[in-house]
């Protein structure tokens, strides 16, 4: 899949459930729940004992009937491994343009962290899908958000940490 194809399954989908779990056969129970809540995407973070291995079963299992991504993606290293485990996209907390690199050479989706205005920016101009505010809940939350989209309302972000309905 194309990175706009796996960036329109997932805004279909309209949500990803984060899988953190302490280990890699109960971050499979957890993805296993998830589908069979209806949720068809899910991302398994990288703090998951033994996660690539997760990454690789549930691609596996699922195939493209579920939107697979990994989170917690520190580097371009990482996100080149979770990319051969079945990955279709990586959230990162930090911004980080060789792994937004990475992510782009092989048409994949990349939601880079990033938290001021330039770290916004910057993510953005070097190919961000969606920009990754965090933690926003810590600064404000839908009020920062707001304030971010005053200057940027053509760069598309997704909101993380510390939020509620």
């Amino acid at each position: 899949m194309t990175s706009k194809e796996i960036l329109a399954f997932i805004t279909e989908v309209g949500i990803v459930p984060v899988v953190r779990t302490s280990s890699a056969e109960s971050a499979m129970q957890a993805v296993d729940a998830i589908y069979n809540g209806g949720i068809r995407a899910a991302e398994i973070t990288m703090t998951v004992p033994g996660a690539i291995r997760a990454l690789e079963k549930v691609a596996d299992r699922f195939g493209d009937r579920l939107m697979l991504g990994a989170g917690t993606v520190l580097d371009p290293e990482t996100a080149r491994i979770c990319m051969l485990a079945g990955a279709q996209f990586f959230v990162t907390p930090s911004l980080r343009v060789s792994t937004i690199e990475m992510a782009k050479r092989y048409s994949k989706v990349i939601c880079p962290g990033a938290l001021t205005p330039t770290e916004v920016l910057t993510a953005w101009e070097a190919g961000a899908d969606v920009v990754k505010v965090f933690p926003c809940g810590n600064v404000g939350g839908a009020k920062y958000i707001k304030a971010l989209k005053g200057p940027f309302p053509q760069i598309e972000m997704i909101p993380t940490g510390g939020v509620n309905l």
